[in-house]
């Protein structure tokens, strides 16, 4: 059997869910014992995410082998079995950088460099790259159908179809199906002029995955089955769900990975979905919650911390706990009581990000689980924020700092500096340690005691360190370390063993975890928030006192 490929589309508007819809076929191809890869194509210029905004695109998702992708890597790796890769995420930026090398060196013998076929053949190329190690490979194109920068991944997968044969090659458009409240009705015009618009490019889906907030009726599914040309059974209705992990079981409902099978000449396999069944009962059916209040910087885009917001949701489901997350800007703590944000939190944990807007905020809000003996977890600049908390307050070395922000320049006491070795130039891309690095973990500390063994191997994206000549001081003064990389010799794991749970790390565990694998680190420090608040609720109040 040769690789199959399916394309994921998507119109009417963006966010319909196109990543999570691939990522539920994938993981339902999975459990019928098919070997699945899902890449995703983003038609933006940009040669990748690693030099946007989050608030602009959301958050930068980094793979085992150091490649920065989009956030959808994030959904199918926490879907399916396999691990992306460089080659899961291409983008107009990439494909069109490469034609153009090969254009310098002559590779083209002359020729004019075109679209079609230079642009095309380069995506075709991406596209078949590495697939013969998998049955099925899934590729979702960003954006919306219609978009001028997408028209020539369209262009490409359309002519796909005419590269394998008829029953290798699979389009999926996912729409929407929108509620008028007024009228009372749903409308299937906007999905039908949307298959129009596809059709146009030469492009006839296979299956519509029609988004919706109503369930489609039976007219309705034929009225779209005729004017979509496609079958009945291929219009697979979405409807929005409470938890994203039911998706596959909802997509299952509805026949799409059984229309899918049949229409590539697959057969169908026993399957199990009892896991997904699992983890929906304990997400929806928890025991108790627990709050955790984040201190972000990034926090008019939701997505900026989407694997943070799944990994604390993992470690709650490994608790059987509902985690409550409490969004806090961090530069709000900059001028207010952190009591007014913290006090009621069980959890304190600050993510990664860069730049120096919003560090002092983050910096209080160390200083307050610290002193409050609050479970306390630090990320990447969440642990920079906890060094230079200790240092300023512990060490007394009042002008502590980060080379990032710009008051290193009158500080002597650079307690977090870059590294210059060879992953450092004058460019803003492909300057950071990227990827999964060892990490060997110190006798006797949490983090071994939590992780349950060394070396570990976790995925990093920063450019900054803890300064080595700071180390002996630290540790002097009670701060551990913990965690270190065997060929730098730098910091990647910080705790207090004076505190109840207090740990930063430079890397992003978050990347790793899976919801049948929470990542360890998550479901200790959720474990930690929980026991917290137990003790704090049984613990006496003041009014108690009065009345002994």
């Amino acid at each position: 059997m040769g690789t199959k490929y399916i394309f994921v589309t998507g119109g009417v508007l963006s966010s319909l869910g196109k990543g999570i819809t691939a990522a539920s076929l994938g993981a339902l191809l999975e459990a019928r014992g098919y070997k699945v890869a899902i890449k995703k194509f983003d038609p933006y210029l940009n040669y990748g995410p690693g030099t946007m905004s989050p608030l602009q695109h959301g958050e930068v998702f980094v793979t085992e082998d150091g490649a920065e992708g989009d956030l959808d890597l994030g959904h199918y790796e926490r879907f399916i079995n396999s691990d992306m890769n460089k080659n899961s995420d291409l983008t107009s930026g990439k494909i069109y950088y490469t034609v153009i090398e090969r254009e310098r060196r002559g590779e083209y013998l002359g020729s004019t460099v075109q679209v079609i076929p230079h642009i095309t053949d380069e995506i075709k190329a991406c596209i078949s790259a590495g697939a013969e190690n998998y049955d099925i490979v899934i590729i979702e194109i960003g954006g919306t159908t219609g978009d001028i920068e997408g028209l020539p991944f369209l262009e490409a997968i359309r002519q796909m179809k005419f590269d394998f044969d008829e029953d290798d090659i699979l389009y999926i458009h996912v729409t929407l199906v929108p509620y008028i409240k007024m009228a009372g009705e749903l409308k299937t015009k906007p999905t039908q002029h949307s298959v129009r618009q596809l059709q146009e490019i030469g492009i006839s889906p296979d299956v519509l995955v029609c988004r919706s907030e109503y369930p489609l009726d039976e007219g309705i599914r034929r009225k779209l089955a005729l004017f979509c040309n496609v079958e009945k059974e291929a219009v697979i209705n979405c409807i929005d769900a409470s938890t994203i992990y039911q998706v596959p079981l909802a997509l299952n409902e509805e026949g799409m990975d059984r229309v899918v099978l049949k229409k590539l000449k697959l057969s169908e396999r026993p399957f199990d979905l009892s896991k997904w069944h699992e983890i929906v009962r304990r997400i929806k059916q928890p025991r108790d919650s627990v709050t955790v209040a984040v201190v972000g910087k990034y926090l008019n885009m939701k997505d900026a911390y989407i694997s943070l917001t799944e990994a604390l949701r993992h470690g709650g489901v490994a608790n059987s706990l509902k985690v409550n997350i409490k969004w806090v800007d961090a530069e709000t703590l900059e001028n207010r009581m952190p009591s007014e944000y913290l006090s009621e939190a069980d959890g304190i944990l600050i993510p990664g990000g860069f730049g120096e807007r919003g560090v002092e905020g983050k910096i209080v809000a160390v200083n307050f689980a610290r002193s409050k003996d609050i479970p306390f977890f630090g990320i990447s600049l969440g642990m920079h924020a906890a060094v230079i908390e200790y240092a300023r307050n512990v060490l007394k070395l009042t002008d502590a700092t980060s080379a990032e922000m710009t008051m290193c320049k009158r500080s002597s006491n650079l307690v977090i500096d870059y590294r210059h070795d060879e992953h450092y130039n004058d460019e803003m891309g492909a300057t950071m340690r990227l990827g999964a690095y060892r990490c060997d973990l110190a006798d006797g500390s949490l983090a071994l005691s939590v992780y349950g063994g060394t070396p570990i191997y976790e995925r990093h994206r920063h450019r900054l360190e803890l300064n080595n000549g700071y180390a002996d001081d630290l540790r002097g003064a009670g701060l551990s370390i913990t965690g270190i990389n065997p060929d730098t010799g730098f910091a990647d794991i910080i705790e207090l063993k004076s505190h109840r749970w207090f740990i930063g790390c430079q890397f992003h565990p978050e990347f790793k975890s899976k919801p049948f694998d929470p990542h360890p680190l998550f479901t200790s420090f959720v474990e930690a928030a929980y026991k917290y608040k137990t003790e704090r609720l049984s613990a006496p109040s003041d009014n108690d006192d009065k009345k002994v």
